[in-house]
């Protein structure tokens, strides 16, 4: 085995010894739990009858009578999302493999699942961020029934699968696999929509141009093909051992994957019969190999909070400070939009997550010897699925080389020594940067702030005219207490014409941007938010900044005791009501109210 990275060992013996006491308290909860007998010969009589009373009656004498494993299945299915369309029929296929094995299936229960490419720029985009958390409720709730053996977790997108990961890590002592469902096939290329929409944004073409566009890109079942949230999540789940090795970016009609479905119902049923448990599998160097990941391949900015929320649900403590750490040697592997031309099934056919795995394995930035759904921990996830000749999935070693160095390279020759993600700290406090997208030339930006207190404020100066030169958009009341954080994708191809243009962009926020954020520097998450006394409300229009992703800092130049004398504007009343009241708002108050920092992971329930 490969020895590990000296600053990979570091960061995971400090998050370790950090995070000693919540795991041990954690892992003991897991412990009297698995303890328990089986939730069929432990409950009530009247309470096994209503927990079993609409099965069949061979499968209700084989849950209780023969204790056959009872599987329980939490989905994400709606039809709104394209991800998430083909789950529709997977709890017939999975109660029909169990069947066959010995097993029982019921659907626990269903977890919200919202598209956040519908809701963007709008309203609802509000209640993205906290849809995480209601899910991890949801999912809470589906478990608490207390009679499954297993547990299959459906769920793909943006805020879906760390709400799934997060609720399913507090029935910690269950086995749990997750079960994805593969991108769309590609459409209209990433760059030519985001070409089509920086010209709608120019009044070049209009709405007719921008939506046939759009249609291209997004136009059947699966994920969206671009690296963003959704496809990262699935990078990660792969890292984390938590999938079926090699499921993520099969296409959702290829027989390949309704083979892997079948063999996750054997997966859940095998990890039971081990004796394993998520809450066991998922510990600090579990989560060390998601990070990794997350930054070789340029993942999701988004992940910098969930990822966090995930390691608290399983008595781990990480921060901003153990990203960068990791991300200045951890090699960028990847090149996939918005990071490369490529998109995810491109990056599939080049070796894709099992090429990056076994680099990333060999180059000793991954714990190998981790629990995983595959036994044999996590060197099985470095092969690649295939269909074999009588119906079953088999996996086979990937070639020496990638199929596409422009997409896919291996550690001896990466794309950058270091990942994509930059921690930036001074007197505005702690945010995050992007910059595997960014041109070299603008990792520096120095220039004058004009401050907005929305995404339609930038945008309605931009189209005024008024926003011609140099300057640093600081886009304050944007965080989890002020709005509930949405993302503000609606900047980004204002801010892409400009730089265009020539002229010196960059972005300031307590908001996010995802894994959709490109080639515009854009500092982050800024914590503390305005709205929590966060030093972003000092700024005021004029002030120069300096964004500086090489030396990792950002600073308002201003004499320190003028700054220091300086109160934080606070958002005032009416502007607080728009975003209170309406379409959902109201009923996410307590979760406005009790929400942390993006940096501790934007958590209502700690």
């Amino acid at each position: 085995m490969n020895t590990l990275h000296p600053v990979v060992a570091a960061v995971t013996e400090r998050i370790r010894t950090r995070s000693a006491a919540s795991r041990r308290a954690y892992l003991q909860q897991v412990a009297t739990l698995r303890q328990r007998t089986r939730g069929a010969e432990r409950l009530g009589c009247a309470n096994v009858a209503h927990a079993f009373a609409a099965l069949p009656g061979s499968e209700k004498f084989k849950v209780v009578a023969e204790k056959a494993p009872n599987i329980g299945i939490v989905t994400a299915y709606n039809d709104l999302l394209s991800a998430h369309q083909p789950y529709e029929g997977y709890p017939a296929q999975i109660r029909e493999t169990a069947l066959k094995l010995g097993a029982t299936v019921q659907v626990a229960g269903g977890v919200p699942a919202m598209c956040d490419g519908v809701t963007q720029g709008y309203a609802g985009m509000e209640l993205s961020l906290f849809s995480r958390d209601t899910i991890a409720m949801g999912t809470a709730i589906a478990l608490s029934h207390d009679v499954f053996d297993a547990v299959l977790l459906l769920g793909i997108c943006d805020k879906i699968v760390p709400g799934l990961l997060i609720g399913a890590l507090h029935f910690g002592h269950l086995p749990c696999v997750f079960v994805p469902a593969g991108p769309m096939a590609s459409g209209l290329s990433n760059s030519a929509k985001a070409k089509v929409r920086e010209q709608a944004a120019q009044g070049l073409v209009g709405r007719e141009e921008l939506l046939q566009a759009e249609q291209a890109a997004y136009h059947g079942a699966g994920t969206c093909t671009f690296y963003g949230t959704a496809n990262s999540n699935q990078m990660l789940l792969e890292a984390m051992g938590l999938h079926v090795p090699g499921a993520a970016f099969v296409h959702p009609h290829d027989p390949l994957r309704h083979a892997l479905t079948d063999e996750a119902v054997r997966s859940a049923l095998a990890l039971r019969q081990r004796g394993a448990s998520i809450g066991e599998m998922v510990d600090e160097r579990c989560i060390v190999n998601a990070m990794v990941a997350l930054l070789a391949t340029g993942g999701s900015t988004n992940h910098l909070i969930h990822w966090v929320a995930v390691a608290r649900a399983a008595g781990i403590t990480i921060d901003w400070t153990d990203f960068s750490e990791l991300s200045a040697v951890v090699p960028l592997l990847a090149r996939v939009y918005p990071n490369g031309a490529a998109d995810v099934n491109q990056f599939h056919a080049a070796g894709g997550t099992g090429f990056v795995i076994r680099e990333l394995i060999a180059g000793g930035f991954m714990h190998a010897d981790v629990g995983t759904v595959a036994p044999g921990g996590l060197s099985a996830y470095g092969t690649v699925p295939r269909l074999a000749d009588h119906g079953a999935v088999t996996w086979d070693a990937l070639p020496d080389a990638s199929g596409d160095e422009g997409v896919v390279r291996g550690v001896a020759a990466p794309f950058s020594p270091s990942g994509g993600l930059k921690l930036l700290e001074g007197n505005l406090g702690r945010s995050v940067i992007k910059v595997s997208a960014v041109p070299e030339d603008r990792h520096i930006i120095e220039a004058p702030a004009l401050v907005f207190d929305s995404q339609d404020a930038l945008q309605t100066a931009f189209q005024a005219g008024e926003l011609n030169r140099d300057f640093v958009a600081v886009v304050r009341f944007q965080g989890p207490q002020a709005n509930g954080m949405p993302e503000l994708h609606k900047l980004t191809p204002p801010l892409a014409v400009l730089q265009g243009q020539g002229f010196k962009v960059a972005l300031v926020t307590d908001g996010r941007m995802s894994g959709a954020s490109g080639k515009v520097p854009a500092a982050i998450h800024m914590s503390p938010e305005v709205l929590a006394g966060g030093p972003l409300g000092k700024v005021r229009n004029g002030d120069v900044i300096r964004l500086d992703a090489v030396a990792g800092t950002l600073n308002a130049l201003v004499p320190a005791e003028e700054w220091a004398a300086r109160d934080a504007e606070l958002r005032s009343a009416d502007l607080a009501a728009q975003h209170a009241h309406g379409l959902g708002r109201d009923l996410f108050a307590g979760l406005r109210r009790n929400v942390n920092s993006a940096e501790q992971g934007a958590c209502t329930w700690l």
